[in-house]
């Protein structure tokens, strides 16, 4: 079982800056995918930023956080980060931490593969 406790929420003027963190405990070695993703109100759930963690390390961002939004980890202490520039009002939504096995640019999982979600954390900027 794997644990995900991210922390770094808060409130934002629309220009500023947050860093999340999400801190993974447990086994993740069956997953190979770990990433943020961010649900507002009334909206699906988006993926924001994934690092596919079983291969060479490649970062996949959604085209409306490139360029603001950079991901990062520290192994050694098992945390992923996610440092937010240049916040907008179309940010604000509740940002998730998630370890899974994931193939196609870890795009896609399946069913009965390894899947761990964090309670979230809330960001919201406002204009």
């Amino acid at each position: 079982q794997v644990q995900l406790v991210e922390s770094g929420g808060g409130s934002v003027q629309a220009g500023g800056s947050l860093r999340l963190s999400c801190v993974a405990s447990g086994n993740t070695a069956r997953t190979n995918c770990m990433g943020w993703f961010r649900q507002a109100p009334g909206k699906e759930r988006e993926r924001v930023g994934v690092i596919d963690t079983g291969g060479g390390g490649s970062i996949y961002y959604a085209d409306s956080v490139k360029g603001r939004f950079t991901l990062s980890q520290d192994n050694a202490k098992n945390t992923l980060f996610l440092q937010m520039n240049s916040l907008k009002p179309e940010d604000t939504a509740m940002y998730y931490c998630r370890a899974y096995w994931g193939f196609n640019y870890c795009k896609y999982s399946l069913p009965s593969q390894p899947n761990y979600w964090g309670q979230g954390t809330q960001v919201t900027v406002s204009s």
